[in-house]
């Protein structure tokens, strides 16, 4: 007999907290499993130590956590996406050291999600063009799929202009983006992109359409993430050289002001999305609230 869902389980009396937490966090480690074989099938993606053991499980409960109705199957596009953002992400803030470099990372990735067959020694894209078609093969896609392969280029589009602050500031340039250039570049999170695999894969648009209210949605999410992380990683980000809201002349008292307005703002525009996409909505919600719990902890990310 299978176990029974969580829809099941909680709309029972008095089922204890315990047990449907318990629940959750077996479907999260399916999910490491899965990511953790994922990653060995790309060895050259994620051999540095900053990809350690804990990375994968706390990014497995981030996804079980915010969508706690999910099985691990049902997540798994949101985590190999996931997954892949962290490997680019670590190729281009760590590994690339030329804007040329970063360009190239660019423009092979945008090339392989619009349908390019990827070089076969270049893991990166490789794996991107397995998810790519496997997203391809699903009924949403084609409503979806630009709203996709827009959120990457928007995603590395940020990446790359953070990437010429950061060089800029290693060769000594005094210049910083003020905090609102800083939020206006949140894309290089992922979060958005991420979330329209996961959208794709679980929800789709429904009867109802309106794609837009859930990507303004996702895209004050991601603000708040955004913020979130920062407070989080300060530590973190003065040893790697990252860039933090808390470097570019913003107090903590500041930016906690800030992620107490972008995360009213969120919830009021998740609530617009929550008319067509309930789901979708309450994912994205339990994220942005996973994270503020998360980031006052730690962060995915390994040693260097």
């Amino acid at each position: 007999m299978n176990a029974p869902s969580l829809a099941e389980e909680t709309g029972r009396d008095a089922v204890p907290a315990a047990r449907i937490s318990g629940r959750i966090s077996a479907v999260a480690g399916q999910a490491q499993r899965q990511m953790r074989s994922w990653a060995a099938a790309y060895p050259g993606l994620f051999e540095a130590e900053a990809f350690d053991p804990a990375l994968f499980s706390t990014l497995s409960l981030a996804a079980a956590f915010s969508g706690p109705w999910h099985t691990a199957d049902e997540l798994r596009m949101a985590n190999r996406m996931c997954l892949w953002c962290f490997a680019l992400d670590y190729l281009v803030d760590y590994a690339a050291t030329t804007e040329a470099e970063v360009t190239r990372i660019v423009e092979r990735c945008e090339a392989v999600a619009g349908g390019a067959r990827p070089a076969a020694d270049d893991e990166l894209t490789v794996f991107l063009a397995e998810i790519r078609d496997e997203l391809a093969a699903l009924p949403a896609f084609a409503e979806l799929g630009g709203v996709w392969r827009d959120e990457l280029r928007r995603m590395l589009a940020a990446m790359a202009r953070e990437w010429t602050w950061k060089a800029a500031r290693r060769a000594g340039d005094t210049g910083r983006p003020t905090l609102a250039e800083y939020l206006d570049n949140a894309d290089n999170l992922g979060f958005s992109f991420v979330f329209a695999a996961h959208w794709i894969a679980t929800c789709g648009t429904g009867p109802g359409g309106g794609v837009d209210p859930v990507r303004q949605a996702s895209r004050a999410v991601q603000r708040v993430v955004r913020l979130l992380n920062d407070l989080g990683t300060y530590e973190r980000d003065l040893k790697w050289g990252d860039l933090n809201a808390l470097l570019l002349d913003a107090t903590r008292e500041e930016v906690g002001r800030r992620v107490a307005e972008a995360t009213a703002e969120a919830r009021r525009l998740l609530e617009l999305a929550r008319a067509e996409h309930p789901r979708a909505a309450d994912y994205m919600e339990r994220q942005m609230d996973f994270c503020a719990g998360f980031y006052r902890v730690t962060d995915y990310w390994g040693a260097p």
